[in-house]
């Protein structure tokens, strides 16, 4: 069959934006922030997406995964996957090259849509209007008064869910927790996210001093590798409280073997990195066959499609970074309503421009 629309061009663009403070949580530093935008180009329209990951992403992209789908009808977005992730045989799956295809997918299904004039929810089959939120920072290196301004603005914009790293000390960990639950109130939903750092005993120690202050969510209390560990903590963590991890899977067998392992109450997976809005939905089906709630990871402007299509969703990760990061790039990047994102049903495909002179500056490659 001809394709109606061939994909044309692909191309990938690193940039590398500096925080605003400098960052931490319980395991890494970082000061900056490198987003890998592509652009896929077919019939008489440009896709845009885009992965947070290292600038060799965007190299492989051009390497690898655009000769392996030229040519390929822009409106086959699984055939384009397919190619895409065989092409990775010698190269591995986790990693820079499955945020590669991320990248890639998400530019795909964004282009059907321009083509098509839908956007990317109606091409899935909307499940649900908006998507709850929760606002997501109190990185370990702010002092405790920016810790709580910033989680109690979030709360004042309509946030119901409101996240802090925790890690880098125990002790410290819990008076910052305390202010947090001062600074926020009672009525609203406090999560901790560790980040791996904390030990098995460390971990089921902190759950029982969070739960006085009615910490609802812990994310990596231990590594995501140790699923050992996170199935203790679901086990024997407090009433009331989830354990939450999954935002390093890049593929379903990551995924299976958690939910097989009874690691999580809820699962993490993140279309930047676990083969775009393709891999997304299909983390959101395994997760759906056992019973769990899925939670997308960071990337709002990204996640607010494919997330409005999924009816066991919990919610989005309104992350500090990422949304300002969006804001600046994007024209249409997604800006929570009475703590929910809606999708843009009335823009075609995932309803972005890229603000490209004011990209340019950060450009790496």
């Amino acid at each position: 069959m001809t394709p109606s629309a061939p994909l044309a061009r692909v191309e990938a663009t690193a940039y590398r934006i500096p925080t605003d403070a400098p960052e931490s949580d319980g395991t890494l530093e970082w000061d900056a922030t490198t987003i890998v935008v592509v652009e896929a180009a077919g019939g008489d329209e440009t896709g845009i997406g885009y992965t947070y990951a290292d600038r060799a992403a965007a190299a492989f992209i051009a390497s690898t995964l655009a000769p392996s789908i030229a040519g390929i009808d822009s409106l086959d977005t699984t055939r384009a996957w397919t190619a895409m992730t065989q092409a990775l045989r010698n190269n591995g799956r986790p990693g820079i090259a499955s945020a590669a295809v991320s990248a890639v997918d998400a530019a795909l299904w964004d282009l059907k849509g321009r083509l098509i004039g839908a956007s990317v929810v109606d091409l899935l089959g909307a499940a649900r209007d908006a998507v709850p939120v929760y606002g997501s920072g109190g990185f370990t290196s702010y002092p405790v008064d920016r810790l709580c301004e910033q989680l109690a603005g979030w709360v004042a914009d309509g946030m119901t869910r409101v996240k802090m790293k925790i890690g880098r000390d125990a002790h410290a960990d819990r008076r910052r927790v305390a202010a947090a639950r001062q600074a926020i109130g009672a009525d609203v939903d406090l999560f901790v996210d560790a980040n791996g750092a904390y030990t098995r005993k460390e971990a089921l120690e902190q759950a029982e001093a969070f739960a006085a202050e009615r910490v609802s969510w812990f994310e990596e209390p231990v590594s995501s590798d140790d699923l050992e560990g996170l199935a203790l903590l679901v086990q024997r963590a407090p009433a009331g409280m989830s354990i939450a991890a999954g935002e390093y899977g890049y593929d379903l067998f990551y995924f299976r073997r958690m939910l097989q392992a009874g690691a999580v109450d809820v699962l993490q997976a993140d279309a930047t990195r676990c083969g775009g809005i393709t891999g997304f939905m299909r983390v959101a089906a395994l997760s759906e066959a056992f019973g769990l709630p899925l939670s997308a990871h960071t990337a709002p402007s990204l996640h607010v499609h494919p997330c409005a299509a999924i009816p066991a969703v919990q919610h989005i990760e309104y992350f500090h970074d990422h949304a300002r990061i969006e804001a600046l790039f994007f024209e249409g990047a997604a800006k929570p309503r009475d703590g929910k994102l809606l999708p843009q049903r009335d823009r075609p495909g995932l309803g972005l421009r890229l603000r490209r002179a004011d990209a340019e500056r950060y450009r790496v490659n």
